[in-house]
């Protein structure tokens, strides 16, 4: 069985949302959104040539699968943004669905991370604006 394989059985048969994958080597999350990968990225976890799965990969997802060197990528549901940087970075994409944008969870509007990302191309600037947009939404949902 293939990396990119296995990490997609194991996100489509159990609770995981993110899941990367090479040779024995396995690290997974059930956090929502970027933030598995952006925890995986602070710890210092050494991802290059990984095949990942998650369930929704939009652009800033994209983007921090290329900073991690992630050689594959699976995701139920991919956005047009995702496989741009994907291609740009000659990184192997498959999907289940793709769609034109990532919405927010409220469905009113884009992802709160694809809004972060729009306007940005440098990888290492992204991983800034995203962790520096997490911080802000966690400390908004603790009422700070």
């Amino acid at each position: 069985m293939t990396d990119i394989d296995k990490a997609k059985n194991l996100l489509l048969s159990n609770n995981f949302t993110c899941v990367l994958c090479k040779d024995d080597n396995v690290h997974s999350s059930a956090q929502r959104g970027v933030s598995p990968m952006v925890e995986f990225i602070n710890s210092g976890l050494d991802l290059n040539g990984f095949s990942a799965a998650d369930k929704i990969v939009g652009k800033a997802l994209a983007m921090l699968f290329a900073m991690s060197k992630v050689k594959e990528v699976y995701a139920v549901i991919m956005s047009e943004r995702a496989i741009e940087i994907f291609e740009k970075y000659n990184i192997q994409y498959s999907y289940k669905t793709l769609v034109k944008a990532i919405i927010n969870r409220e469905g009113t509007g884009p992802c709160p991370m694809e809004a972060t990302v729009k306007d940005i191309d440098d990888l290492s600037e992204a991983f800034s604006a995203i962790k520096n947009k997490l911080d802000f939404l966690r400390s908004k949902s603790q009422g700070n």
